[in-house]
Order: structure tokens, then sequence, then C-alpha cells
């Protein structure tokens, strides 16, 4: 599979203190790749590095021949419009309806008319079964709606590559079920790429093509193939750690 990310010797810290260190992978096109690992490995905070929200302490992360963290500004611009990010929280605008929120983005970043704005907004949200929300206040909206609406906003502009930061995070069990089938239709539907961070281990086996694990201790990636695979013949840390999703 072709490779749209190149990471290289990436290491994040927050000042003196280690993150992770040495990290070297790719995403590959077509993909559902989940980033896990325990609480406070960094998992965020790679997703906030491989979207040059966040400049590494070293290493590189390239789209192509551009390294996110070091081109300039335009450049830059550029890559983030390839793809897009829904946040752990949502991050809804509450001062906005949701359709508002999702056409935020075509309002920024492309020539639309206000008409196609807003059918393309409307698109959207039916792509994520919301097509009755457009009017809606957020703050109307489901824990579960809040993160459909974050990922129809992200995918506004038709990104080639989708960043979701714990979209099943404090759902009921059948409400994050809907979320990983959502994933997987959005990779049939637009042929998008996924990288995905996630601690539910059930979505982990249900939508992953591929996991990277992050390890807390030694502060550097572990492993990274099928989690079937990880299961069955990982170190044995990885193993203990998707065993409880194998037995949920």
């Amino acid at each position: 599979m072709d490779s749209l990310v190149q990471v290289e010797a990436l290491t994040m810290s927050y000042g003196s203190k280690l993150v992770q260190r040495d990290l070297n992978f790719d995403i590959r096109r077509g993909e559902v790749l989940a980033i896990i690992g325990g609480s406070g490995c960094g998992k965020s905070s790679l997703l906030r590095h491989l979207t040059g929200l966040q400049q590494p302490a070293r290493g590189t992360v390239r789209y192509g021949a551009a390294d996110i963290n070091s081109e300039d500004p335009a450049t830059v611009a550029r890559l983030r419009r390839t793809f897009g990010i829904s946040f752990q929280a949502g991050a809804l605008w509450s001062s906005m309806t949701v359709g508002e929120n999702v056409m935020l983005p075509m309002e920024l970043f492309s020539n639309f008319t206000p008409a196609e704005r807003e059918q393309r907004a409307r698109d959207r949200l039916a792509q994520v079964d919301l097509a009755d929300q457009f009017d809606t206040e957020p703050v109307a909206l489901s824990g579960g709606m809040r993160k459909r609406a974050a990922i129809a906003r992200a995918l506004a502009l038709d990104p080639e590559l989708l960043f979701l930061d714990e979209p099943s995070a404090g759902l009921d069990p059948p409400t994050a079920a809907r979320l990983d089938e959502l994933i997987l239709r959005l990779r049939v539907e637009q042929g998008a790429t996924v990288v995905m961070v996630t601690h539910e281990l059930a979505s982990i086996f249900a939508v992953a093509d591929r996991a990277l694990f992050l390890d807390a201790e030694t502060k550097t990636m572990t492993a990274l193939d099928a989690p079937d695979e990880l299961l069955a013949h990982g170190p044995e840390g990885v193993r203990e750690f998707l065993r409880r999703g194998a037995r949920a």
C-alpha cells in the first residue's frame, strides 16, 4: 500500500519531560490505523504532532516530501486542507448551529457559494446519520451525536486523511458500535485513510487494519501490526493490553 505519511525518529516532549522517543512508522493509503496504549502514553500528543499542531523535539513527519513541522506557513496550510480532524470532545462552536459548524471550514478554505456550502453540509450530516440536525444547537445533541457532527465537519472539504481523537470515548456500547460502523463506512464511501486514537479495545478489533502501540514505561513504540497478529504474537505487554479487549 502507498504511504501517505512517513514518521521518522520522532521524539515528543514537554520541556524536559519525555513523552515518546524514536517513533518510526508510516500511514498507508486507505487503512484505518489505531494509535493505542495505556493512559498517559502520548496518544493524543502524537496526533497533535501528526497534524502539525505541536512541534517535535526531534524527528520528522513527512507528507510526501514536505515535513509539516518545518515548512513555510503557506505549505503547512495547504497540507492541512488535505486532512480533517475530529477532536475528542467534538469542539463544536456553541454559538453556531450544527449546520453552521459544518459549513465553517468551507467558509474559511473554499470558494463554494453559500448555497453550495449549505448543500454540502447537509450532505455530510446525512452521511453521519444527522440529516435532520442542520438547524440544531450543539448543546441539544447527545454525546454520540456531537461526535458524529464533529466528524461531519472534519469531512467538509473531502479530506483524504481523517484524524479522530477518541471517537468512542464516554459512549455506551451500542452508540460506540454505531460509530465504528460509521468509520468503516467512511473509508468505503469517501476512500479516506483514518488515523484513530483510542483506548476502546472493542473498536480496535472492529475497525483497525493496524495498531501502533505506545509504551508508557519505555517511552517508545513497541509494536505495529494487525490487532489479531499483535494479540497472537506481539510483545507480552501488548498481548496483555489487547486480551482485555478480546475478552470484552
